[in-house]
C-alpha cells in the first residue's frame, strides 16, 4: 500500500484549515471535498483537480467540524459560534440551524443510516444526538466520570468532549475526551457501556474500521495511536512514530490501513496488518488538523482511493491511496 501525490492547493482558505470530510457521490455529481476553515468559510473541492466549486458563509467563527451525510445531499458545519449550520450541498439553501450553547462544538458525524447527527459537546461532557428528519434534539448522552474519581476531584472538568465516531453498524458511538478516555455508548438505550484507557492527554479522533465494528482507532496528543477492541474493552495494539500530538485519524474503505495527522507536520500511513507506519508524507509546513479517505462508490474509476489532508498552512493535499 502507498500513498502518491496527486494534487496540492495553497491557500486553498484564507487562515488555517481545521477540518475535512468527503461528501459522497449521488447519482448526478462525484463525490466532493469539504473543507472548513478559522477563515469562517466552508468550501467544496472537486475530487481530483481540486477545483473550489462553493463557497459557503454563515458562520461569524472558525470552523472546526464538517460532516456529510450518507446521502450525499446535505452536509453541516460546526463553528466556534457554538451553531451547527445544516445545508444542502448542491444549493448551499440553509436547512437547519442547531444550537448548542453553553457549549461550543467539536467533532460530528452522522450515523451510518443517515438518521442522526452525533455533536460533541466540548465542555457539555456530552454528546447530543439529532434527529435529521425533523432536526430536534433527541438525546444527550453524558459522560460518566472514571470510577474512583471523588466528585471534588480537579479532573472533572477534563470531560470536555473532543471527538466523536459511529460504529459501520450505527449500533455504537465512541466519543473521545480531552482527559485521554474514550466513553463507548449503546445509542439505541442512549447506555453509557464502558471506557476504553490507555490514552492520558486529549484524544482528538476517532474511526471504527469499515470492516469491524468491533475495531476502533484512536488519535491522542501523547503522539500515539491506538487499536482498540471497543466491545472487549481491550488495547489490541499502541502504533508510535509521530514526535507530536497526533491530530486526526482515518481508516482506509478497505480496512488494511489508517492515515493519520499530526502537530508534527506530517501525515502517516500505517499498515495495520504491520501495526507500523509504512510511510510518511511531508507535504505540509504546519500541523495536520484532518485527513479524510473518499468513501467508495460513485462515477470514479473504482480502485482509486483517494486521501486528503488540510493543514494550518491553509493547504489541501490530494494522494492516491494503492
Amino acid at each position: 500500500m502507498k500513498l502518491a501525490g496527486l494534487k496540492s492547493v495553497e491557500n486553498a482558505h484564507d487562515d488555517s484549515v481545521w477540518a475535512a470530510a468527503w461528501v459522497p457521490a449521488t447519482n448526478e455529481r462525484p463525490a466532493l471535498l469539504l473543507t472548513g476553515s478559522l477563515d469562517e468559510t466552508v468550501r467544496l473541492w472537486s475530487p481530483d483537480e481540486l477545483t473550489c466549486v462553493a463557497t459557503n458563509t454563515g458562520h461569524c467563527l472558525g470552523v472546526v467540524s464538517v460532516a456529510a451525510h450518507p446521502s450525499g445531499v446535505i452536509a453541516a458545519s460546526a463553528s466556534l459560534d457554538s451553531f451547527v449550520r445544516v445545508f444542502d450541498v448542491d444549493h448551499n439553501n440553509t436547512i437547519a440551524t442547531l444550537e448548542a450553547p453553553p457549549s461550543e462544538v467539536w467533532q460530528m458525524q452522522f450515523d451510518p443510516k443517515g438518521t442522526t447527527l452525533a455533536v460533541a459537546g466540548g465542555g457539555s461532557a456530552s454528546v447530543k444526538l439529532w434527529d435529521t428528519a425533523e432536526w430536534k434534539l433527541i438525546a444527550s448522552l453524558s459522560i460518566p466520570r472514571p470510577e474512583g474519581l471523588k466528585p471534588s476531584d480537579k479532573s472533572g472538568n477534563k470531560k470536555f468532549v473532543l471527538s466523536v465516531a459511529w460504529s459501520p453498524d450505527g449500533k455504537r458511538l465512541a466519543c473521545g475526551s480531552m482527559d485521554g478516555t474514550i466513553s463507548i455508548f449503546d445509542v439505541s438505550r442512549a447506555k453509557f457501556l464502558h471506557h476504553l484507557e490507555g490514552h492520558f492527554m486529549p484524544v482528538r479522533s476517532l474511526v471504527y474500521s469499515p470492516v469491524d465494528p468491533r475495531v476502533l482507532f484512536s488519535a491522542s496528543d501523547d503522539a500515539h495511536v491506538h487499536m482498540y477492541d471497543a466491545e472487549g474493552k481491550s488495547l489490541i495494539n499502541a502504533m508510535s512514530g509521530h514526535a507530536s500530538w497526533v491530530l486526526c485519524v482515518d481508516a482506509s474503505p478497505d480496512g488494511a490501513a489508517v492515515a493519520t495527522g499530526s502537530s508534527d507536520r506530517t501525515v502517516r500511513l500505517w499498515d495495520l496488518k504491520m501495526r507500523a507506519a509504512v510511510q510518511t508524507l511531508s507535504n505540509h509546513t504546519d500541523q495536520v488538523w484532518a485527513v479524510a479517505f473518499r468513501p467508495p462508490g460513485g462515477t470514479s474509476e473504482q480502485g482509486s482511493g483517494r486521501l486528503a489532508s488540510v493543514s494550518d498552512d491553509k493547504s489541501i493535499s490530494l494522494n492516491d491511496y494503492s
